[in-house]
């Protein structure tokens, strides 16, 4: 039963990576933590359960890292994604927390292993879980259960009591009722809208009808509503967020990552019209291939094919669903309801740029178009030897960047810059404080991690006087 008689210590909202860092955090303090999980058991831990690992910086080779991957690194590669739009104190504060969070994961029952095939040139730049996040998650519970942490799942955060810059209690749906809460401090940590589909529509409008949403049917940013009514400074806007390229033939709740596509690079991406739009090889994957959502959202209809030849094939990781295949082109333009006649004109003009050079998918390689707009800069081949395959592609929405601004003890601001007193915030809801837009491999689980730490550290410094 929920306990209202009670005042905690710390209420922490949010049943996913960055909810249990600060819950558990907390918890060593020596506070009294109440954990409310919106969702039923089996599908807590939010968006983590389909993570697999996090960007970590570290200047040497550190059990299932290889090389060095400095702070300098990491920062120039969080600065190309964003194109600048990050908070630099607070993005380094998270590349530096990276290098020593895995001693204290390990400690509450996370295991590492290192990358396997498809994944092995992350080697260097991120750790990935033994069983994935869903295994991070039911360790962090196990030590949070072991540590009398209280949990309460399907209990829905209703409203906020907010006072004076400070938080007093929270309304909680719970069992058929509705019950108060009382705690000395909030961390807030409920993730993004992401699966609220009127938010996504106001915010996009029309094209996000097609949007497939990656991410938990959980996150529906009730909470992040409540806070802005409140007078919370926002950050980024409601149109950024981890969007992804992913099969159209996905669910349109909680497909997680196997559906991604990672053909990309390999081949060409066309539209509804049959023409290429971006260029295929711009980067490695964990670099950009988050942007590829917001580029298919740009097309007609929200809608795009990836298509690639059998040269292609066992060179990526293939998602859950099989490829559409073709023996001839305009056999799979017809399959794909395509005109025949544009798409086997749109590949014969890629074929006719293609300048190859030494292929090789594990770098940068020399294989470029010439005189083709766009170009394709990278790993660039003729798209020639049948079989042919296509996979269709539709914006996943993993989670959105709108949230709320927070200082270096994640700390929530309002709106005259004036920290909240009592109110923390960490994972998704204040992710806009690191990507202002585009993503890294990896970094959301990052960004959880350190800030669900500090939000728990600095709950526990305030309650503890």
């Amino acid at each position: 039963m929920l306990d209202t008689s009670k005042t905690y210590d710390l209420l922490v909202i949010g049943g996913g990576n960055a909810a249990l860092c600060a819950a558990l955090t907390a918890r060593e303090a020596g506070c009294s933590v109440l954990l409310l999980e919106g969702a039923p058991i089996d599908f807590r831990g939010g968006n983590t359960r389909h993570t697999r690992n996090l960007r970590c910086m570290h200047e040497g080779p550190q059990d299932i890292l290889t090389d060095a991957y400095p702070e300098e690194e990491y920062w120039q590669d969080l600065l190309k994604v964003t194109g600048g739009l990050t908070t630099e104190h607070l993005a380094r504060m998270l590349i530096s927390d990276t290098s020593r969070c895995r001693p204290w994961m390990m400690k509450h029952g996370v295991r590492f292993q290192p990358p396997l095939g498809g994944t092995l040139h992350l080697s260097r730049t991120n750790a990935f879980f033994l069983g994935g996040g869903k295994a991070l998650m039911n360790a962090y519970y196990d030590s949070a259960e072991r540590l009398g942490i209280d949990i309460h799942y399907e209990a829905e955060v209703v409203d906020l009591e907010i006072e004076g810059g400070a938080f007093k209690s929270a309304t909680v749906a719970y069992q058929g009722a509705q019950h108060k809460v009382r705690a000395k401090a909030v961390v807030i940590a409920c993730g993004g809208f992401e699966s609220n589909l009127e938010w996504l529509r106001e915010a996009w409008g029309p094209p996000a009808d097609n949007f497939l949403v990656r991410g938990t049917p959980y996150n529906r940013g009730t909470v992040l509503k409540m806070l802005i009514a409140h007078g919370a400074k926002t950050i980024s806007d409601a149109t950024q967020g981890h969007c992804v390229a992913i099969d159209a033939r996905s669910p349109k709740y909680d497909g997680g990552i196997i559906t991604r596509v990672d053909a990309v690079s390999l081949g060409i991406v066309v539209n509804k019209e049959s023409k290429r739009f971006y260029d295929e090889g711009e980067d490695f994957w964990p670099k950009r291939y988050a942007i590829w959502g917001r580029l298919v959202a740009g097309q007609p209809d929200q809608i795009g094919y990836s298509i690639i030849d059998s040269k292609a094939m066992g060179k990526f990781m293939p998602p859950v669903y099989p490829p559409i295949r073709a023996s001839s082109l305009r056999e799979l333009a017809e399959k794909l309801e395509l005109s025949p006649e544009s798409l086997e004109i749109t590949i014969a003009q890629f074929n006719a740029a293609v300048r190859e050079g030494t292929f090789d998918h594990t770098i940068q390689d020399d294989c470029v178009t010439e005189g083709l707009v766009p170009p394709k800069t990278h790993w660039a081949r003729k798209i020639d030897t049948p079989p042919y395959f296509a996979y269709p592609l539709r914006p996943g929405i993993t989670f959105t960047y709108l949230g709320v601004t927070v200082d270096d003890k994640s700390r929530m601001l309002f709106q005259d810059e004036q920290p909240a007193k009592n109110i923390f915030a960490a994972g998704e809801i204040m992710a806009g404080n690191v990507l202002g837009k585009g993503y890294l491999a990896g970094i959301g689980m990052s960004i959880g991690t350190t800030f669900g730490r500090i939000a728990g550290a600095e709950a526990a410094r305030y309650v503890n006087g």
